[in-house]
């Protein structure tokens, strides 16, 4: 029995990488956990928007005077809108979160921050402040009044702040999804390994059930 214990192959050991995608597989919560330098950061940018769009429009809204008034209105109720539209994407996305209502990988991937959601809610925010500014440009450009009076001064800087914020989103938003479609076109044996938040530990030689599974999630 020696000889014949001495004479089979070694063991190979267990492949960790296979192990985790199987318990991936079992858990979809955890899905919602990849990437996390990604979902920070477009999760950092969305507060950022939110903040900036809500005290752009406050400060529109509460400088409102009978000459500049109907200007004034428009865009600060715009901006307000937009930063409640961004800010009811993240609580709809941690309320899904929270509630596991979604257990597709392609779906997880989709509503969690960093996912396609996010680039569309950035994608139609830049095309909306850049038709604001677009506007206010055009507005003081064509005023009829004699010389210039500082509320067309005051749109004039609004609509150039508006088109460069508007801009730099939109621009933001293109690179972002270029290089995820080049990733994607690109032999995964070229990617980076992604950086995740979990790790499968212990040596496993077979499939285990749900429990014992989560058991050894780190």
């Amino acid at each position: 029995m020696a000889g014949v214990d001495a004479l089979r192959p070694p063991r190979a050991p267990p492949d960790q990488e296979r192990m985790q995608n199987e318990a991936l597989e079992e858990h979809t919560e955890l899905w919602w956990f990849r990437q996390p330098v990604k979902s920070i950061f477009c999760y950092c940018l969305a507060v950022l928007l939110i903040l900036a769009c809500g005290i752009g429009g406050i400060i529109l809204l509460s400088t409102t005077t009978s000459r500049s008034g109907e200007w004034r209105m428009a865009v600060g109720s715009t901006l307000c809108i937009l930063s409640l539209i961004v800010l009811l994407k993240q609580l709809l996305s941690s309320a899904v979160q929270d509630m596991q209502c979604v257990t597709r990988r392609e779906h997880i991937d989709m509503v969690k921050s960093g996912g396609l959601s996010d680039v569309i809610v950035f994608l139609v925010s830049a095309i909306i402040i850049l038709v604001c500014g677009a506007i206010l440009l055009v507005l003081s450009f064509s005023g009829e009044t004699p010389g210039y009076p500082p509320f067309l001064i005051t749109m004039h800087t609004v609509g150039i702040t508006l088109v460069v914020i508007g801009v730099f989103i939109l621009v933001a938003v293109l690179i972002f999804a270029l290089v995820k479609l080049c990733r994607s076109c690109v032999p995964s044996r070229f990617h980076p390994r992604n950086m995740n938040v979990f790790s499968i530990s212990g040596q496993l030689t077979q499939r285990q059930n749900t429990t014992s599974s989560l058991a050894n999630l780190i």
